[in-house]
């Protein structure tokens, strides 16, 4: 499986000073973010003005691994099994649609999360115009993981942008418990 070096992406991708810009374009947004897990917000790394959350999770897996755990359906069906949403609410057994091309639509979680992917590159980048079934209609955020090789281990340079005021907690924590835990757990499980 190929491996990338610690740099950023290629030259068409976004920096994350370019992420954060074209996020403000985006949803308007005029908060700021977080410099790291430990700035501003603690370990769920929300910002202080809560608008904005930033995560740097580590798996012991590759980034071909962690990419493919996010955009292959039955890979994401398998992470939700061990995600706190499939065992606290009802959000159906509906499988997990993902059709990982810039423009395509995903709907996981039972169709709970669905939106977009604005932009993606193999194991590299994804961007998502994301959000929650609770949602008022037409409300979309942004989510941008960049998959960075740290030795062995894959790191996500994880952004989250444009959401509903005051869900920044809430998200951060829906983040850990439902995407981070799970995939180091499936991740563990196909070792």
């Amino acid at each position: 499986m190929p491996k990338c070096a610690d740099s950023p992406p290629s030259a068409g991708s976004f920096t994350r000073r370019g992420f954060v810009l074209a996020a403000t374009a985006v949803t308007g947004w005029n908060g700021a973010v977080a410099a790291g897990a430990g700035a501003g917000g603690g370990e769920l790394g929300v910002s202080h003005s809560a608008e904005a959350i930033h995560q740097e999770p580590v798996f012991e897996a590759t980034r071909h691994a962690v990419f493919d755990a996010l955009t292959n359906p039955k890979r994401f069906d398998a992470l939700t099994r061990f995600s706190l949403a499939v065992k606290t609410m009802a959000i159906g057994a509906k499988p997990a649609e993902i059709d990982a091309v810039a423009g395509g639509a995903f709907a996981v979680f039972g169709g709970y999360i669905s939106g977009r992917y604005i932009d993606i590159v193999a194991d590299e980048l994804i961007v998502q115009a994301w959000r929650v079934g609770s949602w008022a209609p037409g409300v979309f955020s942004l989510a941008r993981f960049l998959l960075v090789d740290r030795g062995s281990a894959c790191r996500i340079v994880f952004d989250h942008t444009g959401f509903p005021a005051g869900k920044g907690v809430n998200l951060a924590n829906g983040w850990r418990d439902n995407y981070w835990q799970p995939l180091t757990k499936l991740l563990a499980q196909s070792a």
